[in-house]
């Protein structure tokens, strides 16, 4: 019999088909939308377009969603402290907080969970957001990612539409595997992600027990131009721990805030957490040597082909004592950054430098980093005026010029931090999706990484939630990715879903 399904499993790859609608998309001017999967960008590999109107407008309606709370990482809890760094790496970046051994820079977290409001349970299986602000002398640094090393998308373009299909239906109110697996079916992309989020890895027993990653690649300046690439990742020197779905139900029932609960009193019993910082570096010239696309946020970067180096550790000291000023209003941004880290071309990246900027700006008004909690050590000095909450013209030296270039201005620009140059030759305006998806491959390495009993509480958690989806073609579908990545996953999945010979013969 498990021959048969096999068999039957393969010729059903790729037959699967979803009935399409006659009604085409249009942007909010009428406009028809000739692409709604893929931004547009320079050539292939090349940097988001801003020209994309679909996108950005997009990406716009999305952020405006929900007043006043986070459209996603609603539920969070905060603390303080500091950096040290343990490894000169000014011969790669310009950053100062990297720039010398022994080196400490103030800094601000914000763990959370994604999908669920601020009064949402912290039992619930959900990627964790990972979040640090330092505080450097030249501005302030946010490296803002998840807990697991990579997402279910590659390209920002997507995003609205999954968290609509994770979030509780517009009719029901109720989060709906039967939603989110419609989306994730037609998002072969997404099965390395839904692989390591269904494991226990998906239930953090705490905060401080959870690693860290960027998710994203960025780009590291020297003082000489060099370029290289890098991606973050944040060890806890607590072990990372997790609950099981029978363990994650019995606290829920005792205490579901009980994520909060456990960082607050560590850090008021003296148990500073800690987690150390590591990066992985790839030279511009080795980007395109790998199997996969290192700039796909749906792609780790293994460790036994890109080293990772420890270069720094962050230690929590301080718990907020106003939660709204310290954790409700802190703003982050992957595009806060300072001279000597820069954007990569990651699409999922290009489209959250635009994205999260204009949530805060919307959430918290324009000049949300006026804030407290979200103000550099050095007062900005720059002509953005008024708004709401606006302090901005007791930075003038001169009140009535607010403006430049002037004659009365006593602002200039730093020309020792223009942004670095990137040559294209021969490049095509484009909108499609990448080459180099190879959607399967780590998904399947990662579930062969797995014990015995991580792999059967995957098959349990992810058969329980895909065994609640009516339609079997979904079914059908995500069984067949699955089995790319990895014939054992694939039919221990299909198998307790009680699929038989026959069913997959109506195919």
């Amino acid at each position: 019999m498990k021959r048969i399904i096999t068999t039957l499993v393969i010729l059903s790859i790729g037959l699967v088909s979803f009935s399409q609608s006659e009604k085409k998309m249009t942007t909010n001017n009428g406009a028809p939308v000739g692409d709604n999967q893929n931004s547009k960008t320079v050539g292939e590999y090349g940097p988001v377009l801003l020209e994309d109107i679909h996108l950005v407008e997009k990406l716009a309606a999305f952020d405006r969603e929900r007043i006043p709370e986070r459209v996603v990482h609603p539920r969070g809890a905060g603390a303080s402290g500091y950096f040290e760094a343990t490894k000169d790496m000014s011969d790669y970046t310009r950053a100062v907080l990297f720039a010398e051994a022994g080196k400490k820079t103030d800094l601000a977290v914000r763990f959370s969970t994604v999908i669920h409001g601020k009064g949402s349970p912290e039992t619930a299986r959900d990627p964790r957001g990972f979040a640090v602000k330092f505080y450097t002398e030249q501005g302030n640094y946010d490296i803002v990612g998840n807990n697991l090393p990579i997402f279910f998308i590659r390209d920002a373009i997507k995003f609205p539409d999954m968290v609509h299909s994770l979030k509780p239906s517009p009719e029901t109110n109720k989060q709906d595997p039967n939603r989110f697996f419609d989306f994730f079916s037609h998002v072969p992309e997404a099965t390395h992600m839904i692989t390591r989020l269904w494991t226990d890895l998906g239930i953090p027993k705490g905060y401080q027990f959870m690693n860290g990653s960027s998710v994203h690649g960025y780009k590291w300046i020297n003082k000489a131009g060099k370029v290289t690439y890098v991606k973050y990742s944040w060890i806890s020197k607590q072990g990372e721990k997790n609950l099981t779905a029978e363990e994650a139900s019995i606290q829920q029932g005792k205490d579901w805030q009980h994520a909060t609960v456990s960082l607050r009193k560590d850090i008021a019993d003296k148990n500073y957490p800690q987690w150390d910082l590591y990066v992985q570096m790839i030279k511009p010239e080795d980007i395109h040597s790998f199997d996969f696309w290192p700039l796909d946020a749906t792609k780790d970067w293994p460790a036994d082909k890109i080293e990772k180096i420890k270069i720094g550790t962050m230690t929590l000291n301080q718990n907020p004592v106003n939660y709204f000023e310290q954790v409700e209003s802190i703003a982050f941004s992957p595009g806060a950054l300072i001279p000597g880290v820069e954007p990569s071309e990651d699409k999922l990246l290009q489209g959250r430098l635009f994205s999260y900027f204009d949530t805060q700006r919307h959430r918290l008004g324009p000049n949300f980093q006026q804030l407290k909690i979200n103000q550099p050590l050095e007062d900005p000095k720059n002509y953005n005026s008024d708004s709401w909450n606006s302090a901005g013209n007791k930075r003038f030296e001169n009140p009535d010029v607010n403006y430049q270039p002037s004659s009365k201005a006593s602002l200039s620009e730093d020309t020792q931090y223009k942004q670095s140059e990137t040559t294209l030759t021969n490049v095509t305006i484009t909108q499609k999706k990448i080459t180099k998806t190879n959607d399967f491959a780590q998904a399947g390495d990662f579930y062969r990484s797995l014990t015995k009993k991580e792999q059967n509480n995957l098959i349990k958690n992810l058969s329980g939630d895909l065994g609640q989806v009516t339609d079997k073609n979904i079914q059908m579908t995500m069984i067949g990715y699955f089995y790319q990545a990895d014939r054992d996953y694939g039919m221990r999945i299909a198998e307790a879903l009680g699929f038989s010979a026959k069913d997959f013969m109506k195919k």
